[in-house]
């Protein structure tokens, strides 16, 4: 099967779907979508994702959208390792725990909404609370939320971590506090640290 993802280096979701393409050992080749130059609204790129988004994953000629998912088809389409628990209990507290980063997090402090308050005059000091703010409103609730480890999915990294991780590297690209959520920062070590996910880190993919 051949797989491409349009991806951009430093998107939160398309980091997410790299860690889980490289979990899964799926071969994949990436296409990057530069959004500070607004190639996202291309009309190449609105006829694969009609929102103007990234990530895109193409399998075989058909499109997905959106890093839950597409995550959740590779469950689906490569079983091994689950990252998405198939008990339904689990599972549920599962994206309970990546949903506050993904619906409750992220979509506030993303580029498009920057972009919308800098239009609405706010300044780039203020533009910076508010992302450090929304972060620290949801991290809070994660720690809390938060078992024993050595990962936010508990004995082995699942989809939870997948959110976490990209949203703890937005954490400190704006000077977040972190003191506050030690659980969180050790999970994230935890999870940083194998291979898979170092190996998706922005400043590996960046174009150089």
């Amino acid at each position: 099967m051949t797989v491409l993802l349009y991806d951009y280096f430093r998107s939160s979701a398309a980091y997410r779907v790299r860690i889980a393409l490289n979990l899964k050992g799926v071969a994949y080749e990436r296409r990057e979508v530069m959004l500070l130059e607004n190639q996202q609204r291309s009309p190449e790129h609105l006829a694969r994702n009609q929102q103007g988004l990234v990530p895109a994953l193409e399998a075989d000629g058909v499109v997905l959208t959106q890093s839950l998912a597409i995550i959740d088809w590779l469950d689906a389409q490569y079983p091994e390792p689950r990252l998405i628990p198939a008990d339904p209990h689990a599972r549920a507290q599962a994206l309970a725990q990546a949903l506050v980063v993904g619906m409750d997090v992220h979509p506030l402090n993303n580029l498009r909404v920057m972009r919308r308050l800098k239009d609405m005059g706010v300044e780039e000091e203020a533009r910076n609370d508010w992302t450090r703010h929304w972060i620290a409103e949801g991290f809070a609730a994660l720690e809390a939320m938060a078992g024993e480890g050595p990962f936010l999915g508990g004995e082995a990294p699942g989809i939870a971590d997948l959110f976490l991780v990209p949203q703890m590297f937005n954490a400190r690209r704006f000077d977040t506090p972190l003191e506050a959520y030690p659980k969180l920062v050790a999970m994230d070590a935890a999870a940083t640290a194998l291979p898979a996910f170092a190996s998706a880190h922005p400043d590996r993919v960046a174009p150089q």
